[in-house]
């Protein structure tokens, strides 16, 4: 079955949200965006969260340090690094840290899909000024004949409307959504619910 991560969650409600839908991956940013948490409020967040959902956390070129620290305090599963981290900087942290680590790409052209050093790939859409949440999905079928080596979730203007064409024509690993579960800029359980539902139908 197709994995589903929700990320961006930063109210308690968000996390009754997620706990009621039993989805796989909840995501934390930690980097500048509309969405940021700081450590104590993902802290709350975490606590109430079903520890049978995996814990993310979204970093954009930050330091090394800065991410260990936040990793090590909230006791996250999972890394998504979504800026311009090279292929040192994920050894680094897997020297450092006992995380599974996914690497950001932004689909604008030809783009290299083969990163060695990161667990998986996320696929997202390229748009300037915005490392992520842009809402906007690329051309899936630009990408449906290349063979990847490594499992993929796929991001980038993803909503309960689109979801299961995407799944469809890409096949991926896992999909991940953040403005199109939202209504007004805040989590909207009635499209995180259809959202749950085309995906596992």
């Amino acid at each position: 079955m197709v994995k589903i991560k929700f990320c961006g969650l930063r109210r308690i409600e968000d996390i009754r949200y997620v706990n009621i839908l039993k989805i796989d991956y909840a995501g934390f940013v930690f980097s500048k965006s509309k969405r940021i948490v700081d450590k104590d409020s993902a802290r709350v967040l975490i606590e109430n969260l079903d520890p049978e959902i995996k814990r993310v956390g979204v970093f954009v070129n930050e330091e090394i340090d800065f991410v260990a620290e936040i990793v090590n305090s909230l006791h996250l599963d999972i890394v998504q690094l979504h800026g311009k981290e090279t292929d040192e900087y994920v050894d680094t942290l897997k020297s450092l840290l006992d995380v599974e680590i996914w690497k950001a790409v932004r689909i604008k052209g030809n783009e290299n899909f083969i990163f060695q050093r990161a667990d998986k790939i996320l696929l997202d859409t390229f748009v300037v000024g915005l490392p992520g949440g842009s809402g906007i999905p690329f051309d899936w079928n630009s990408i449906s004949n290349i063979t990847l080596n490594k499992p993929f979730i796929l991001a980038g203007g993803l909503n309960h409307l689109n979801v299961e064409k995407a799944i469809e024509i890409l096949r991926p690993y896992g999909v991940d959504v953040s403005s199109g579960i939202e209504t007004d800029g805040y989590k909207d359980f009635e499209k995180m619910r259809l959202f749950v539902e085309k995906v596992r139908k």
